[in-house]
């Protein structure tokens, strides 16, 4: 199982990198994982001839883009993006990765599309009471490099940039208000330690970036705590992370049953975002992302729902079956790996990011909410 070179040429390439002064040590730990560690796609789908075929500054800018999954083994995807024309620049390379990842052509060209038509996606018609109902977006600027290869002044800049340009229009508007949280020494809207652990423990915030190794090999989390912070509305339903796995999460919070309403008012804010902020977009593949799983629409939308039948002891086995045909994920209410509700609500969201439009999203997750409920009734 796993890579092993058979032709003269891969053997003569191994022997050329894997000596090299200037990429040896690398090479050889890649190649390592590569015959030992078959599912971690960044090594995978690393090609020696592709690699060789590359100029100086592109192979350091390959091998930057896969060093999480080099020093993770464990990696799924293993690989991020560096720089805003990486998918681009590296086609060969990352084609192959999301072709795999999303279970796509290496071809694929992605659409987005926030057109919602028809009726409303009323969950009382399931006969659900209100729920919590989250959608978010990442998003890249285009004139700075991605989070992993940032510099501290990048990330400074980038933070003035936005409390000057974004949110002091937000605060300014009525319908937001709020405030914005920098968690940047020095800086005029800085908090403390406690009340950034009291925003953490509320999901405003996100955790502390520097204890993720993923994240840190991936050059994602250097410099924290410089140029992290969040904006929260005043009514604390609109939220925007700012230096996190991307540039900015934008997300909106609210309690319903029609899943259209935070569907538009998302929308309705990356209007007023986009008409002040240039985001990276790449022609084949939708807005550009860090990591390759959440390129296209950058999206995620999710709803917590009860189901104390399904999940009797504890498990969520019995969702998680039912949501995996349906193309969604189950989690805990607390995040990845975090345990199912005291009283069987269960985090669900549709796993697909790229090659769906954005209202193909809400779509699938109110046909799946749909068949949940179908089968916690038969339970």
């Amino acid at each position: 199982q796993g890579w092993y070179p058979t032709s003269d040429k891969d053997w003569q390439l191994v022997t050329k990198y894997s000596t090299s002064e200037q990429y040896g040590k690398k090479i050889q730990r890649l190649l390592a994982v590569k015959q030992l560690f078959p599912d971690n796609l960044a090594c995978k789908y690393f090609s020696l001839v592709y690699f060789d075929s590359l100029s100086d500054a592109d192979k350091a800018g390959l091998l930057a883009v896969v060093n999480s999954g080099v020093q993770n083994l464990d990696s799924n995807c293993g690989c991020y993006a560096m720089q805003p024309a990486d998918y681009d620049r590296f086609k060969p390379f990352f084609a192959k990765v999301l072709a795999e990842t999303h279970k796509v052509p290496e071809d694929a060209k992605h659409i987005n599309d926030w057109t919602l038509v028809g009726e409303p996606l009323d969950l009382s018609k399931l006969g659900m009471s209100d729920i919590s109902m989250r959608v978010r977006v990442g998003r890249n600027l285009a004139e700075f490099p991605l989070p992993g290869a940032m510099t501290a002044e990048n990330r400074a800049d980038m933070e003035q940039k936005l409390s000057s340009i974004v949110f002091s229009k937000l605060i300014s508007m009525p319908e937001y208000g709020g405030k914005y949280h920098s968690l940047t020494p020095g800086h005029p809207n800085h908090i403390t330690d406690a009340e950034y652990k009291a925003l953490v423990a509320e999901h405003v915030m996100f955790k502390d970036m520097s204890d993720d190794l993923y994240l840190s090999t991936a050059g994602i989390a250097s410099h924290w705590p410089t140029g992290r912070g969040c904006y929260v509305s005043g009514d604390r339903s609109f939220i925007i992370w700012v230096g996190e796995e991307d540039h900015l999460r934008i997300m909106c919070m609210l309690k319903g049953t029609v899943l259209n309403t935070i569907f538009d008012k998302l929308n309705a804010s990356l209007d007023i975002i986009n008409s002040l902020l240039a985001f990276v977009v790449s022609p084949d593949y939708g807005f550009v992302t860090s990591c390759p799983t959440n390129l296209g629409t950058g999206m995620r939308a999710s709803v917590h729902v009860k189901c104390p039948k399904l999940t009797k002891g504890g498990s969520d086995a019995k969702c998680k079956a039912v949501c995996k045909p349906l193309g969604l994920s189950v989690r805990g209410t607390g995040g990845e790996h975090t345990p199912v509700g005291a009283d069987g609500t269960v985090d669900i969201s549709p796993s697909a990011r790229f090659m769906i439009k954005e209202k193909e999203i809400i779509g699938a997750l109110y046909e799946g909410i749909k068949q949940l409920q179908i089968e916690e009734n038969k339970a």
